[in-house]
């Protein structure tokens, strides 16, 4: 049995990778969305406002969320578990129809790329599905808090590397798909270590799902260079 001080430790952990995650989150979509109306940057489609307002809604939802635990309001947490799961539904429903139209956009601009369509494939695939798996688990066990709290942490984690890749250094915009691949690495790899630092082992749930997460990114790159997906991404987006 976990004795109070290892109670609050844990807490203390999950409630600074909330806010860490949050603040990279920001940082990340501060010149586009959260802070636009400073660096004056381009208006964005009304599909996008939707999909910013969902995703802030998941951050301020997963922040409430931890504290709830922190403070031992558990019983809170539970009743707006059942949000936690629309907002999820929506995530995914809003941010494939964003992926989708702003695919369309550039493959309009860069007709003779194929780099659109293959990185659709990390958006869909990489992303959203990966994130779907991880919250349906995490539901799931949602009576083994040890792995719902994981596999959350997780799932929070599968939205980061967008908001990685958007910050303002001209080596992390310049990289690419190694950049999301790398901050999926980075980010398990920290997360891991320091669970396993505190609990003297590797949960399941870290290993397996953060063998999914990374493990995916490597699958999907493969799959968005095939013939089969690019042909199903032009079908999609026409």
């Amino acid at each position: 049995m976990a004795t109070p001080l290892r109670t609050a430790s844990a807490d203390r952990f999950y409630v600074s990778c909330a806010i860490l995650i949050s603040l990279v989150v920001f940082a990340g979509f501060a010149r586009t969305y959260y802070l636009k109306f400073v660096f004056g940057t381009p208006s964005l489609p009304w599909l996008l406002h939707v999909h910013g307002i969902v995703m802030t809604a998941w951050i301020v939802l997963f922040l409430t969320q931890v504290g709830l635990v922190s403070a031992h309001r558990v019983d809170l947490h539970r009743r707006l578990g059942m949000t936690g799961g629309f907002l999820a539904a929506l995530i995914v429903t809003v941010g494939a129809a964003a992926a989708i139209r702003m695919t369309r956009r550039d493959v309009l601009i860069h007709p003779n790329s194929d780099y659109p369509l293959a990185f659709l494939a990390l958006q869909l695939l990489g992303l959203l599905l990966v994130f779907s798996v991880l919250v349906v688990c995490a539901l799931l066990l949602r009576r083994r808090p040890e792995y719902h709290k994981r596999l959350m942490l997780l799932a929070f984690l599968r939205l980061l590397p967008p908001a990685v890749t958007r910050l303002p250094l001209s080596f992390i915009q310049k990289g690419g798909i190694p950049v999301i691949v790398g901050v999926d690495v980075v980010a398990v790899i920290l997360v891991s270590v320091v669970d396993t630092i505190r609990n003297r082992r590797l949960h399941p749930a870290l290993a397996w799902g953060g063998l999914l997460l990374v493990g995916s990114d490597f699958v999907v790159i493969y799959i968005s260079g095939t013939t089969g997906w690019l042909a199903f991404a032009k079908w999609l987006i026409s």
